[in-house]
This record gives structure tokens, C-alpha cells and sequence, in this order.
């Protein structure tokens, strides 16, 4: 995968993804952005979110389960010191439906586990916890 990423002025960057969609990052104000744009860390954030709730609505289609709802609530916690990467991420995934609650436990846990290449490729320890209607699940995953 290759794309570049283009300077337009003081802190704000934009980017053409190979998929042909358009990113635009920016820094805060405090520190000489203009916040014209989503910063790098919270791309970063929704682009774990994204990759497992892509894999889970995939493996639960193949399980022939199809969520009413779906939401994502994620929290990264991030290190005081520089380079203040992420060290924990925690994701509550909270669907409605149908769902058989093992099957939902195994989607995540393959998501987590296996599939989603985003989360792989941080340092940073991933947890995860689920509602089925609004029922907080038992299930370790």
C-alpha cells in the first residue's frame, strides 16, 4: 500500500487513500494547528474500531447473524512520556438482535485474535468487553 500525505499549511496534512477517499489530519490549536482535520491518534483509534467491527459484521454474516445495531465505544489510554504511544486500548462492542452470545464472544475473539491487521500491528494491550441488547455479556473475550 502506497499514498502520500501533503503539507498545506503550519500543522494540517491531507491524504488521497489508494481507495480514493480523502484524509485530512491537523493538530490542536495549543500547539500551532487550526484543527482543520482529525488528529493522527484518533485516525488511529477509529481505524482499530473500524478493522474489528468490519471483521466481526463479516464473521457474523458467515454465521448467518445479522445485528439490528451496532456501536463501538473505544477508549486508548496513552503513555505520559514521549512518543505517548497508545499502551492500552479498550473497545466495548455493543450490538442488538438475534444474537447467540457465544457467537458473538467468537466473532470478537477472532477479530482480536486473528484477523484484524490494524490492532496487530500496535504495541499497545487491545481488551474488549460486549452488550447484546443492552445485557452486558459474562464471556471473557
Amino acid at each position: 500500500m502506497e499514498f502520500s500525505i501533503k503539507w498545506k499549511e503550519k500543522m494540517a496534512f491531507s491524504g488521497q487513500t489508494p481507495s480514493g477517499h480523502e484524509i485530512n489530519m491537523d493538530a490542536a490549536e495549543e500547539i500551532g494547528g487550526q484543527n482543520t482535520g482529525a488528529r493522527p491518534t484518533e485516525l488511529l483509534l477509529n481505524a482499530v474500531a473500524g478493522c474489528t467491527g468490519i471483521d466481526i459484521i463479516s464473521i457474523l454474516t458467515k454465521m448467518r447473524l445479522e445485528p439490528t445495531s451496532f456501536q463501538m465505544d473505544v477508549k486508548g489510554e496513552r503513555a505520559d512520556d514521549h512518543p505517548k504511544r497508545f499502551t492500552t486500548i479498550h473497545i466495548h462492542y455493543a450490538l442488538e438482535g438475534e444474537l447467540p452470545e457465544d457467537k458473538v464472544v467468537r466473532a470478537i475473539q477472532l477479530s482480536k485474535d486473528k484477523y484484524c491487521s490494524v490492532s496487530h500491528s500496535l504495541n499497545a494491550e487491545i481488551t474488549a468487553s460486549y452488550s447484546i441488547n443492552g445485557v452486558k455479556g459474562e464471556k471473557q473475550v
